[in-house]
């Protein structure tokens, strides 16, 4: 099931949804049609043993090298 993390930019509340293709998602805490999706946090592991956790970050529209979110070099170790 597609789940997407999203902020509100009004209220600045993080919240996830339930999306089926691209509908106007809408705040669940104040109803703004104002929101943006975020990159969702990932886990990978470290070549010093355990796993690390990225924070949520909103999705950019550029073409970086690497996640916003968490601390891999690329989004390969996301994946």
């Amino acid at each position: 099931m597609p789940i997407y993390e999203y902020l509100c930019d009004d209220c600045e509340k993080e919240f996830e949804e339930l999306v089926f293709g691209d509908p106007k998602v809408i705040c669940p805490y104040c109803g703004s049609a104002r929101t943006g999706k975020l990159m969702s946090r990932c886990r990978h592991k470290s070549g010093g043993g355990g796993d690390t956790v990225g924070t949520a970050a909103p999705v950019s529209s550029g073409t970086g090298s690497s996640c916003s979110g968490c601390s891999a070099s690329s989004c390969a170790g996301c994946h």
